[in-house]
């Protein structure tokens, strides 16, 4: 952790990150009900939060630099490549928060820096 990067970001998602949050998503919602809330992230702002304060609210284990997609986002950082914002879904119900894409971004980021701001959209 801390080895000093200048962690860079786009001002919006890849176009790429709303099929893949659509297939995570599709597995926790009916389709129309997926479809619905990947049309919210769409036109949901950029929002930021803390690494470490998303991956509380998201309750799941970080993944380690031995991951082949970490260790790709990692070597994102160090050579000054903007990362994607992340994309998160609250689920008011159960109080959980879902990364509907970029979690191995999150892991990314968070080895190096846990108190990094990550931008996000959020519905």
């Amino acid at each position: 952790m801390g080895d000093g990067a200048d962690i860079k970001w786009l001002n919006e998602p890849e176009e790429k990150d709303y099929p893949a949050a659509l297939s995570y998503l599709s597995l926790l919602y009916n389709v129309a009900e997926a479809n619905k809330i990947v049309d919210g992230l769409r036109a949901a702002p950029v929002s930021q939060f803390k690494a470490k304060d998303i991956f509380r609210a998201s309750s799941l284990s970080l993944l380690g630099i031995s991951n082949d997609h970490v260790e790709k986002d990692r070597k994102k950082i160090r050579k000054g490549v903007s990362l994607s914002p992340i994309l998160l879904v609250r689920d008011n119900t159960n109080r959980k928060l879902f990364i509907a894409d970029g979690y191995h971004r999150m892991c990314a980021v968070y080895s190096f820096d846990e108190d990094a701001i990550i931008p996000c959209k959020i519905i």
